[in-house]
């Protein structure tokens, strides 16, 4: 027992960021392996892929799924070999989904650096994965990417994401200090990315998505990314610490949301019960509908980076805000939804609208029920009063 609790120290000594950091080149063979052989995985790949095949012959169905990514995986020795599979898929997802795929901004960053970009959090996979493929496409190194603990309840998820680049946010930790101790490891590991691996990171401005349209930083994920420079230095400056990590806010709009129904659902089930109980597997479907749904015209851009001349983490979340809102794009979905709801008539952009945007519109809104309808075209008219600074914010 004492050698096996000797080893782990030793691993922690040498990599303290073991637990939650994303994996490396060294650790990827092991992991396909392991991923070809989890029962989870494959009986979720056979239940989506080969179903009645899972119901009548599971043993062989998940044979079938070993050898599929066995397959998939010929040759992958590496993350980045991981990631140019993701590539493939990735540009198919962009060509069936999406009407386009605009990027603006980041040829103003300078690509021999690494930055922190931070933004606003819309689509839990998708948000960050179109980050990645403009960065894939500008011919820069993709990021690693911030992942709350609670989507990681199955071990094959935690492999895929951790190969993926992704590292782990604690969200389940239990007590003041557990979690003070979570949230160090974290902010040690981040400022250690930026300026010492100058390896750029993608996070969300605010943990979990903004179900209701209205995209708010959380000065709480300031305080903690400014935590490692102050236990290392009791003197340091704020701006300065701020500064050092070269925060670039990221602001995404979709034109359409394929989860807007079920956030809908979410936002009447806590209007009108008090809270909203989570099926099981809610946030996996979520993913595969963001990633099949059709999301119209999708825009990523990139802000410039936040100074030294920030004193409080208010001021930093307040500069994140206004780059987040300035960058957002409007698109007629967001117009129609806020004539629909017979609000502020003089934001809305009627000569940008068409006869087809109509249509599309009334389709989808048809197919939301009667009860969810009040906060399903909210989410879609807020971003018009929020950058119109006509949002009342609680």
């Amino acid at each position: 027992m004492n050698h096996h609790n000797d080893a782990t120290n030793a691993l922690t000594t040498t990599d303290p960021w073991a637990d939650i950091r994303p994996y490396a080149d060294s650790e990827v063979a092991d992991v396909l392996a392991r991923l070809a052989r989890d029962s989870e995985l494959l009986d979720a790949l056979t239940r989506f892929r080969l179903p009645r095949l899972a119901r009548w012959m599971p043993s062989l169905a998940r044979t079938l799924a070993s050898r599929a990514i066995q397959r998939e995986v010929k040759g992958v020795t590496s993350v980045r070999d991981f990631q140019m599979r993701i590539a493939t898929y990735m540009e198919r997802m962009i060509r069936t989904t999406t009407d386009a795929f605009e990027v603006s901004g980041l040829d103003k960053l300078d690509p021999e650096s690494a930055y922190l970009f931070i933004g606003n959090h819309r689509d839990i996979s998708l948000d960050p994965a179109f980050v990645n493929y403009a960065l894939y496409q500008a011919d820069r190194d993709t990021v690693r990417i911030a992942i709350g603990d609670n989507l990681l309840k199955k071990p094959y998820v935690t492999d895929l994401m951790r190969l993926n680049k992704s590292f782990i946010v604690p969200r389940s930790a239990r007590g003041k200090r557990a979690m003070l101790a979570a949230y160090q490891q974290l902010s040690a590991y981040i400022r250690h990315s930026i300026t010492d691996d100058q390896h750029s990171i993608w996070m969300a401005q605010r943990e979990g998505r903004a179900k209701n349209g209205i995209d708010r930083t959380d000065p709480a994920i300031i305080k903690m990314l400014t935590m490692a420079k102050r236990n290392a230095e009791r003197d340091m400056v704020f701006g300065e610490a701020v500064a050092e990590l070269k925060l670039v806010p990221v602001s995404i709009s979709y034109e359409y949301d394929p989860c807007d129904v079920q956030k809908a659902q979410e936002l009447h089930d806590l209007a009108t019960q008090g809270s909203y109980a989570k099926s099981e597997f809610e946030d996996i479907r979520s993913i595969v509908a963001g990633i099949t749904g059709d999301k119209g015209r999708v825009q990523l851009r990139f802000g410039t980076p936040i100074g030294v001349d920030m004193a409080t983490p208010d001021e930093v979340a307040g500069e994140i805000d206004r780059q987040v809102i300035g960058g957002y794009r409007l698109y007629p979905s967001h117009y129609l939804a806020l004539e629909a709801l017979g609000e502020a008539p003089e934001l809305v952009a009627r000569k940008t609208i068409t006869r087809q945007d109509r249509e599309r519109f009334k389709a989808r809104l048809e197919n939301v029920p009667e009860a969810l309808r009040p906060y399903w075209l909210l989410q879609y008219a807020n971003p018009v009063k929020h950058k119109a600074g006509r949002l009342t914010l609680k």
